[in-house]
Protein backbone atom coordinates (compact mmCIF):
# COMPACT_ATOMS: atom_id res chain seq x y z
CA UNK A 1 0.00 0.00 0.00
CA UNK A 2 1.48 3.54 -1.13
CA UNK A 3 2.26 5.74 1.76
CA UNK A 4 -0.16 8.69 1.93
CA UNK A 5 1.63 12.19 0.25
CA UNK A 6 1.04 14.96 3.24
CA UNK A 7 3.32 17.39 0.86
CA UNK A 8 -0.21 19.47 0.39
CA UNK A 9 -0.61 22.00 2.89
CA UNK A 10 -4.22 21.25 3.88
CA UNK A 11 -3.68 17.39 3.88
CA UNK A 12 -0.78 17.66 6.15
CA UNK A 13 -2.57 20.42 8.50
CA UNK A 14 -5.60 17.88 8.84
CA UNK A 15 -2.93 15.07 9.64
CA UNK A 16 -1.70 17.63 12.22
CA UNK A 17 -4.80 18.74 13.52
CA UNK A 18 -6.32 14.68 14.03
CA UNK A 19 -2.75 14.02 15.62
CA UNK A 20 -3.64 16.75 18.47
CA UNK A 21 -7.08 15.59 18.54
CA UNK A 22 -6.24 12.17 19.28
CA UNK A 23 -3.28 12.71 22.10
CA UNK A 24 -6.26 15.34 23.77
CA UNK A 25 -8.96 11.85 23.70
CA UNK A 26 -6.16 10.38 25.56
CA UNK A 27 -5.31 13.07 27.83
CA UNK A 28 -9.10 13.18 29.10
CA UNK A 29 -9.27 9.79 29.23
CA UNK A 30 -6.06 9.44 31.85
CA UNK A 31 -7.44 12.02 33.85
CA UNK A 32 -11.07 11.24 34.27
CA UNK A 33 -10.55 10.04 37.74
CA UNK A 34 -8.93 13.48 39.02
CA UNK A 35 -11.41 15.93 38.44
CA UNK A 36 -8.78 19.11 38.71
CA UNK A 37 -6.92 17.95 35.65
CA UNK A 38 -10.16 16.48 33.93
CA UNK A 39 -11.77 19.88 34.06
CA UNK A 40 -8.47 21.77 32.95
CA UNK A 41 -7.67 19.54 30.06
CA UNK A 42 -11.93 19.91 28.92
CA UNK A 43 -10.74 23.56 29.11
CA UNK A 44 -8.05 23.51 26.99
CA UNK A 45 -9.60 20.89 24.64
CA UNK A 46 -12.14 23.60 23.88
CA UNK A 47 -9.22 26.10 23.55
CA UNK A 48 -7.45 23.56 21.01
CA UNK A 49 -10.22 23.77 18.58
CA UNK A 50 -10.26 27.07 18.15
CA UNK A 51 -6.27 27.24 17.78
CA UNK A 52 -7.02 25.18 15.08
CA UNK A 53 -9.23 27.44 13.48
CA UNK A 54 -6.64 29.61 13.62
CA UNK A 55 -4.13 27.59 11.49
CA UNK A 56 -6.80 26.64 9.22
CA UNK A 57 -6.99 30.58 9.26
CA UNK A 58 -3.50 31.27 8.76
CA UNK A 59 -3.29 28.26 5.94
CA UNK A 60 -6.11 30.28 3.61
CA UNK A 61 -3.59 32.80 3.74
CA UNK A 62 -0.80 31.46 2.37
CA UNK A 63 0.85 30.58 5.97
CA UNK A 64 1.52 27.20 7.26
CA UNK A 65 1.25 27.30 11.36
CA UNK A 66 2.51 24.00 13.20
CA UNK A 67 0.17 23.06 16.18
CA UNK A 68 3.81 22.31 18.16
CA UNK A 69 6.93 24.71 19.03
CA UNK A 70 9.63 23.29 20.91
CA UNK A 71 11.41 26.39 22.96
CA UNK A 72 15.08 25.53 24.37
CA UNK A 73 14.82 27.82 27.10
CA UNK A 74 18.19 27.87 28.97
CA UNK A 75 21.68 26.37 27.54
CA UNK A 76 22.67 25.21 30.71
CA UNK A 77 22.40 21.64 32.41
CA UNK A 78 23.56 20.11 35.82
CA UNK A 79 24.01 16.59 34.68
CA UNK A 80 26.12 15.59 31.39
CA UNK A 81 23.94 12.60 29.99
CA UNK A 82 25.68 10.12 27.67
CA UNK A 83 25.10 10.87 24.03
CA UNK A 84 23.70 14.02 24.79
CA UNK A 85 22.85 15.60 21.23
CA UNK A 86 22.75 19.21 23.04
CA UNK A 87 26.30 19.00 24.24
CA UNK A 88 27.79 17.48 21.29
CA UNK A 89 26.29 20.56 19.59
CA UNK A 90 27.49 22.67 21.70
CA UNK A 91 23.91 24.42 22.62
CA UNK A 92 24.34 22.89 26.55
CA UNK A 93 27.03 23.87 28.75
CA UNK A 94 28.04 23.76 32.60
CA UNK A 95 28.47 28.14 33.23
CA UNK A 96 25.80 30.74 33.48
CA UNK A 97 24.73 31.60 29.74
CA UNK A 98 25.51 34.52 28.23
CA UNK A 99 22.93 36.66 25.87
CA UNK A 100 19.85 33.99 26.58
CA UNK A 101 16.51 35.24 25.91
CA UNK A 102 14.87 37.20 28.95
CA UNK A 103 11.44 36.25 30.27
CA UNK A 104 10.03 38.93 28.87
CA UNK A 105 10.87 37.59 25.12
CA UNK A 106 9.64 34.47 25.82
CA UNK A 107 6.73 35.98 27.34
CA UNK A 108 6.56 37.48 23.86
CA UNK A 109 7.14 34.26 22.03
CA UNK A 110 4.25 32.37 23.87
CA UNK A 111 1.72 35.30 23.32
CA UNK A 112 2.59 35.03 19.63
CA UNK A 113 2.55 31.43 19.07
CA UNK A 114 -1.21 31.40 20.81
CA UNK A 115 -2.74 34.02 18.34
CA UNK A 116 -0.75 32.32 15.85
CA UNK A 117 -3.02 29.07 16.88
CA UNK A 118 0.11 26.81 18.08
CA UNK A 119 -1.19 24.46 21.11
CA UNK A 120 1.68 23.12 22.65
CA UNK A 121 5.21 24.40 23.41
CA UNK A 122 7.47 22.33 24.01
CA UNK A 123 9.89 23.21 27.08
CA UNK A 124 13.72 21.76 26.80
CA UNK A 125 17.19 22.81 27.30
CA UNK A 126 19.42 22.29 28.52
CA UNK A 127 17.70 21.75 32.16
CA UNK A 128 14.31 24.22 31.41
CA UNK A 129 13.99 23.75 35.41
CA UNK A 130 16.63 26.46 36.12
CA UNK A 131 14.80 28.60 33.99
CA UNK A 132 11.86 29.07 36.84
CA UNK A 133 10.67 32.98 35.48
CA UNK A 134 10.15 31.22 32.22
CA UNK A 135 8.06 28.81 33.30
CA UNK A 136 6.48 30.58 35.57
CA UNK A 137 5.74 32.90 32.42
CA UNK A 138 4.70 29.86 30.53
CA UNK A 139 2.00 29.34 33.29
CA UNK A 140 -0.27 32.44 32.67
CA UNK A 141 -0.86 30.98 29.18
CA UNK A 142 -3.33 27.98 29.88
CA UNK A 143 -4.37 28.24 25.74
CA UNK A 144 -1.31 26.33 25.49
CA UNK A 145 -0.06 23.30 26.77
CA UNK A 146 3.77 23.11 28.13
CA UNK A 147 5.28 19.41 28.51
CA UNK A 148 9.19 20.11 30.37
CA UNK A 149 11.16 17.93 29.17
CA UNK A 150 13.08 18.17 32.59
CA UNK A 151 15.49 15.40 33.82
CA UNK A 152 13.92 15.98 37.19
CA UNK A 153 16.26 16.45 39.22
CA UNK A 154 14.92 20.39 40.43
CA UNK A 155 11.44 19.06 41.43
CA UNK A 156 11.35 20.71 44.46
CA UNK A 157 8.49 22.23 46.38
CA UNK A 158 8.83 25.47 44.74
CA UNK A 159 8.04 23.68 41.68
CA UNK A 160 5.32 21.92 43.34
CA UNK A 161 3.59 24.59 44.39
CA UNK A 162 3.29 26.34 40.65
CA UNK A 163 2.56 22.85 39.28
CA UNK A 164 -0.56 22.98 41.49
CA UNK A 165 -1.45 25.99 40.50
CA UNK A 166 -0.84 26.13 36.60
CA UNK A 167 -2.10 22.58 35.30
CA UNK A 168 -0.95 23.46 31.81
CA UNK A 169 2.55 23.06 32.78
CA UNK A 170 3.18 19.24 32.80
CA UNK A 171 6.52 17.79 33.49
CA UNK A 172 7.57 15.25 31.67
CA UNK A 173 10.73 13.40 33.32
CA UNK A 174 13.72 11.91 31.47
CA UNK A 175 14.35 8.03 32.49
CA UNK A 176 15.73 5.27 30.33
CA UNK A 177 14.81 1.93 31.83
CA UNK A 178 15.66 0.73 35.28
CA UNK A 179 17.98 1.98 37.90
CA UNK A 180 20.91 0.43 35.94
CA UNK A 181 20.02 2.15 32.23
CA UNK A 182 18.97 5.25 34.10
CA UNK A 183 22.30 5.82 36.10
CA UNK A 184 24.38 4.24 33.58
CA UNK A 185 23.55 7.36 30.89
CA UNK A 186 22.57 9.94 33.49
CA UNK A 187 24.97 9.58 36.44
CA UNK A 188 24.92 7.40 39.59
CA UNK A 189 21.49 8.27 42.15
CA UNK A 190 19.69 9.98 39.39
CA UNK A 191 17.26 7.00 39.18
CA UNK A 192 16.60 7.01 42.83
CA UNK A 193 16.03 10.88 43.14
CA UNK A 194 13.83 10.90 39.91
CA UNK A 195 11.72 8.28 41.43
CA UNK A 196 10.98 10.24 44.26
CA UNK A 197 10.48 12.84 43.12
CA UNK A 198 7.51 11.31 40.84
CA UNK A 199 5.96 9.69 44.21
CA UNK A 200 5.95 13.26 45.46
CA UNK A 201 4.00 14.52 42.10
CA UNK A 202 1.80 11.59 42.65
CA UNK A 203 1.25 12.33 46.74
CA UNK A 204 0.44 15.95 45.15
CA UNK A 205 -2.10 14.65 42.51
CA UNK A 206 0.27 16.08 39.95
CA UNK A 207 -0.09 15.31 36.37
CA UNK A 208 3.48 13.98 35.00
CA UNK A 209 4.78 11.92 32.02
CA UNK A 210 8.48 10.17 31.54
CA UNK A 211 10.60 10.60 28.42
CA UNK A 212 12.15 7.48 27.11
CA UNK A 213 15.11 7.96 24.61
CA UNK A 214 14.81 4.55 23.22
CA UNK A 215 17.91 3.10 21.19
CA UNK A 216 18.79 -0.22 19.98
CA UNK A 217 19.92 -1.34 23.21
CA UNK A 218 16.92 -0.51 25.86
CA UNK A 219 14.49 -1.40 22.89
CA UNK A 220 13.17 -4.40 25.01
CA UNK A 221 13.43 -3.20 28.12
CA UNK A 222 11.70 0.50 28.32
CA UNK A 223 8.79 -1.49 25.87
CA UNK A 224 8.27 -4.07 28.49
CA UNK A 225 5.11 -4.74 30.39
CA UNK A 226 7.01 -4.44 33.67
CA UNK A 227 8.62 -1.28 32.93
CA UNK A 228 5.22 0.29 31.82
CA UNK A 229 3.51 -0.89 34.87
CA UNK A 230 6.62 0.66 37.28
CA UNK A 231 5.88 4.06 35.74
CA UNK A 232 2.22 3.86 36.08
CA UNK A 233 2.18 2.43 39.88
CA UNK A 234 4.24 5.77 40.55
CA UNK A 235 1.75 7.86 39.11
CA UNK A 236 3.30 8.59 35.22
CA UNK A 237 -0.03 9.29 32.70
CA UNK A 238 1.95 9.83 29.47
CA UNK A 239 5.10 7.96 27.93
CA UNK A 240 7.41 9.72 25.27
CA UNK A 241 8.97 7.24 23.61
CA UNK A 242 12.02 9.37 21.75
CA UNK A 243 14.44 7.54 19.41
CA UNK A 244 18.06 8.13 19.77
CA UNK A 245 19.46 10.62 17.02
CA UNK A 246 23.31 10.38 17.03
CA UNK A 247 25.18 12.91 16.86
CA UNK A 248 28.43 11.53 16.12
CA UNK A 249 29.23 8.77 13.92
CA UNK A 250 30.40 6.16 16.75
CA UNK A 251 27.17 6.40 17.92
CA UNK A 252 25.24 5.55 14.74
CA UNK A 253 24.47 1.77 15.93
CA UNK A 254 22.37 3.00 18.48
CA UNK A 255 19.93 5.06 16.30
CA UNK A 256 16.35 2.42 15.81
CA UNK A 257 16.04 1.78 11.78
CA UNK A 258 13.19 0.29 10.24
CA UNK A 259 13.01 -3.16 11.87
CA UNK A 260 13.06 -1.30 15.41
CA UNK A 261 10.49 1.47 14.53
CA UNK A 262 8.57 -1.33 13.28
CA UNK A 263 8.80 -2.77 16.83
CA UNK A 264 8.61 0.35 18.36
CA UNK A 265 5.38 0.58 16.71
CA UNK A 266 4.03 -2.23 17.75
CA UNK A 267 4.93 -2.48 21.38
CA UNK A 268 2.85 1.06 21.68
CA UNK A 269 0.59 -0.46 20.33
CA UNK A 270 0.49 -3.15 22.67
CA UNK A 271 1.04 -0.68 25.40
CA UNK A 272 -1.90 1.44 24.57
CA UNK A 273 -4.39 -1.32 24.93
CA UNK A 274 -2.87 -2.34 27.97
CA UNK A 275 -2.86 0.85 29.80
CA UNK A 276 -5.39 3.26 28.23
CA UNK A 277 -4.75 5.08 31.78
CA UNK A 278 -1.98 6.86 30.03
CA UNK A 279 -0.72 8.46 26.88
CA UNK A 280 1.59 7.27 24.41
CA UNK A 281 3.30 9.02 22.30
CA UNK A 282 6.63 8.41 19.43
CA UNK A 283 9.04 11.19 18.05
CA UNK A 284 9.31 11.03 15.62
CA UNK A 285 7.70 7.26 14.99
CA UNK A 286 6.50 6.22 11.12
CA UNK A 287 7.12 9.51 8.89
CA UNK A 288 6.07 7.85 6.19
CA UNK A 289 2.53 8.57 7.81
CA UNK A 290 2.88 12.20 7.98
CA UNK A 291 4.72 11.98 4.62
CA UNK A 292 8.56 13.01 6.07
CA UNK A 293 10.14 14.66 8.79
CA UNK A 294 8.11 17.08 10.32
CA UNK A 295 11.13 19.80 11.20
CA UNK A 296 11.15 23.25 9.85
CA UNK A 297 7.85 23.85 10.50
CA UNK A 298 6.16 21.29 8.38
CA UNK A 299 4.72 19.90 12.32
CA UNK A 300 6.93 21.81 14.63
CA UNK A 301 10.18 24.00 14.75
CA UNK A 302 12.41 24.58 17.08
CA UNK A 303 13.77 27.96 19.29
CA UNK A 304 16.93 27.87 20.74
CA UNK A 305 18.35 29.96 23.71
CA UNK A 306 19.57 33.03 22.04
CA UNK A 307 16.23 32.76 20.18
CA UNK A 308 17.36 31.12 16.56
CA UNK A 309 14.27 29.32 14.95
CA UNK A 310 15.81 26.73 13.83
CA UNK A 311 14.23 23.49 11.86
CA UNK A 312 15.02 21.25 15.08
CA UNK A 313 17.18 20.33 18.07
CA UNK A 314 19.27 17.85 15.97
CA UNK A 315 19.98 20.54 13.65
CA UNK A 316 20.77 23.83 15.33
CA UNK A 317 21.09 25.88 11.73
CA UNK A 318 19.44 29.13 11.72
CA UNK A 319 19.29 32.29 9.47
CA UNK A 320 16.47 34.42 11.42
CA UNK A 321 16.44 35.39 15.20
CA UNK A 322 13.02 36.33 17.04
CA UNK A 323 14.81 38.53 19.37
CA UNK A 324 14.59 40.60 16.20
CA UNK A 325 11.30 39.74 14.05
CA UNK A 326 8.15 37.41 14.80
CA UNK A 327 7.21 34.10 14.51
CA UNK A 328 5.66 34.42 11.83
CA UNK A 329 8.76 36.08 9.86
CA UNK A 330 10.43 32.99 11.43
CA UNK A 331 7.78 30.30 9.88
CA UNK A 332 9.05 31.80 6.55
CA UNK A 333 12.71 31.70 6.52
CA UNK A 334 14.56 31.17 3.85
CA UNK A 335 16.03 28.10 5.48
CA UNK A 336 12.94 26.35 6.60
CA UNK A 337 11.52 26.96 2.92
CA UNK A 338 14.27 25.82 1.26
CA UNK A 339 14.20 22.34 3.69
CA UNK A 340 10.12 21.86 2.92
CA UNK A 341 9.34 23.34 -0.61
CA UNK A 342 12.18 21.38 -2.24
CA UNK A 343 11.04 17.82 -0.48
CA UNK A 344 14.37 17.40 1.46
CA UNK A 345 12.19 16.55 4.55
CA UNK A 346 10.58 13.75 2.52
CA UNK A 347 13.85 11.90 1.97
CA UNK A 348 14.50 8.39 3.09
CA UNK A 349 17.48 8.02 5.28
CA UNK A 350 18.90 4.72 7.53
CA UNK A 351 17.94 5.97 10.92
CA UNK A 352 18.42 8.81 13.56
CA UNK A 353 16.93 11.59 11.45
CA UNK A 354 17.08 12.64 8.00
CA UNK A 355 18.25 16.16 8.98
CA UNK A 356 21.48 14.41 10.57
CA UNK A 357 21.82 12.15 7.94
CA UNK A 358 22.25 15.74 5.35
CA UNK A 359 23.93 18.25 7.82
CA UNK A 360 26.05 19.25 5.13
CA UNK A 361 23.11 19.88 2.42
CA UNK A 362 21.09 21.96 5.43
CA UNK A 363 24.57 24.00 5.97
CA UNK A 364 24.87 24.48 2.36
CA UNK A 365 21.12 25.67 2.11
CA UNK A 366 21.78 27.87 5.27
CA UNK A 367 24.43 29.75 3.15
CA UNK A 368 22.40 30.55 0.40
CA UNK A 369 19.78 31.35 2.30
CA UNK A 370 22.18 34.07 3.77
CA UNK A 371 23.47 35.27 0.73
CA UNK A 372 19.97 36.10 -0.75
Amino acid sequence: MEAPNYSEPTELQQYLTEGVETILKDALRATFRDPKESLFMARFAAASRKASGKREENERNGLHVPSYLIASITSSCNLHCAGCYSRANHATEDCAPQHQLTTAQWEDIFRQAEELGISFILLAGGEPLLRYDVIEAAGKHPNILFPIFTNGTFLGERYMRLLDRCRNLIPVISIEGDETLTDSRRGDGIWKKIVTNMEELQKQGLLFGCSITVTTENLDEVLSGAFIRSLASRGCKAAFYIEFVPVTDEAKHLAPGDEERELIRIGIDRLRLEHPEMVFVSFPGDEKSSGGCLAAGRGFFHINSHGGAEPCPFSPYSDINVAETSLREALNSGLFHALRDNGHLLEDHVGGCVLYEKRALVEKLLHESADK
